[in-house]
């Protein structure tokens, strides 16, 4: 009987012991939460004249119409319109003998303004985003430049996503790359670690759980950087950047249907949840409406960038090139004035890390600034990462916001 007693107060220590570690992960969550609110509260205004109204959206988001996913079209419009984002870029898987990109939400609706469109698999890897779809929808896996070349001949966006699907070079000629995506993400992360971590901390914390798993996407980000600087070099078409929500709602359980689709259902990715992390910031000259074709140039032009919103509001953050009579942004090029330099300036809402890249190397870091500057003597690709190192070491080296490059000639 002692023995037995024994055996068992080992087994209930080492299950304490055991679990330790997800509830320190539970208290610095709730120290992160407190540090962002702290942040926030603390944030400047952008100041007047801004050339600019920017808009926040979600991209890369499915519904049932295309399978893999039981969310409904009113779902996304709801959560769209709880996260008041300013439009949803939507991507739905083809079916047979549907064509989901045309049946799934578009215009303004509930506030929110919906482009539709499809995510495409590529024969040999990759995917390709059209938006607004085709008007003949591949029903099997078709050759990027393929889908590319019918993309640009309807007029399409065109977006490569899970880039790192594809061996070798990129196909050329498509307008943005996914340089981030939720799904993989997350898939990289250690599923038992993650699953205790929700176990201890999604009550409370269900948003800010993204923390433990994010990271910086490192071999896509230097891919991308790489593919500008070639086609800066050789004047052929530049590339944007855009993060994928790659929302489905389709994690959880219920009963009488797939992924918490039943009448007693419980989703663990909820579009609202999904909509919150991260968004893409879209820049419009002031008084340039909203709507599907500004809103896809803008995408295409690279007159945007990544925001972790989560982390703080970025909203306000410029990133410009002045060379004192002309001023410049994302997605732009400028050519060196005759004394041979410019200025790159960066505003921020809040005090961060500065980082600005040329041609996918770090030239210059600024830390705990809200302004920072880089004096340009030669032409490249120039962008900048800003990192909230007082958000502690969960955020250690995972960027707020990812801009979209300047091009310098």
């Amino acid at each position: 009987m002692r023995r037995r007693r024994k055996i068992l107060l080992a087994l209930a220590a080492l299950l304490v012991v055991s679990q330790a570690p997800f509830v320190y992960t539970r208290y610095r969550l709730g120290r992160l939460r407190a540090a962002v609110e702290e942040l926030n509260a603390a944030r400047e205004p952008p100041p007047a004249g801004d050339p600019f109204d920017e808009h926040v959206g979600a991209f890369h988001v499915h519904t049932a119409l295309g399978g893999h996913s039981p969310g409904r079209p009113e779902e996304v419009v709801a959560a769209a319109a709880a996260n008041r984002l300013a439009f949803v870029v939507m991507t739905e898987h083809p079916a047979p003998g549907a064509d989901t990109a045309a049946a799934t939400l578009k215009g303004v609706q509930g506030g929110v303004l919906f482009l539709n469109g499809s995510e495409l698999t590529g024969a040999g890897g990759g995917r390709l985003f059209v938006a607004p779809g085709l008007s003949k929808t591949p029903q099997t896996p078709a050759p990027l430049p393929d889908l590319i070349s019918a993309a640009k001949r309807e007029g399409g966006l065109a977006v490569l996503g899970y880039p790192e699907e594809i061996n070798g070079a990129w196909p050329e000629g498509f307008d943005a790359v996914e340089v981030y995506n939720l799904y993989t993400n997350a898939k990289a992360a250690k599923g038992p670690v993650l699953y205790l971590n929700g176990l201890w901390s999604y009550a409370s914390y269900a948003d800010l759980l993204f923390a433990t798993f994010y990271e910086r996407p490192g071999e896509t980000l230097r891919r991308w950087d790489e593919a500008n600087a070639d086609a800066h070099a050789s004047r052929r078409s530049r590339l944007a950047a855009v993060a994928g929500n790659d929302a489905h709602a389709n994690l959880g359980f219920g009963f009488g249907a797939e992924g918490g689709a039943g009448a007693l259902a419980f989703r663990l990715d909820p579009y609202e949840l999904s909509f919150s992390l991260f968004r893409n910031h879209v820049l419009l000259e002031k008084g340039t409406p909203l709507t599907a074709e500004s809103l896809a140039g803008a995408l295409r032009a690279g007159r945007s960038y990544i925001g972790f919103d989560l982390f703080g509001d970025p909203t306000g953050f410029r990133f410009t090139a002045d060379e004192g009579a002309v001023e410049r942004t994302q997605g732009d090029e400028i050519t060196l004035p005759a004394g041979g330099r410019l200025r790159l300036k960066v505003r921020s809402p809040l005090k961060c890390r500065v980082v600005f890249f040329r041609d996918g190397r770090v030239v210059r870091e600024e830390k705990d600034t809200s302004r920072a500057e880089l004096t340009v003597d030669g032409a490249g690709v120039y962008r900048v990462e800003l990192y909230l190192d007082r958000l502690g070491s969960l955020m250690e080296g995972k960027p707020w916001i990812i801009s979209n490059p300047i091009f310098v000639r």
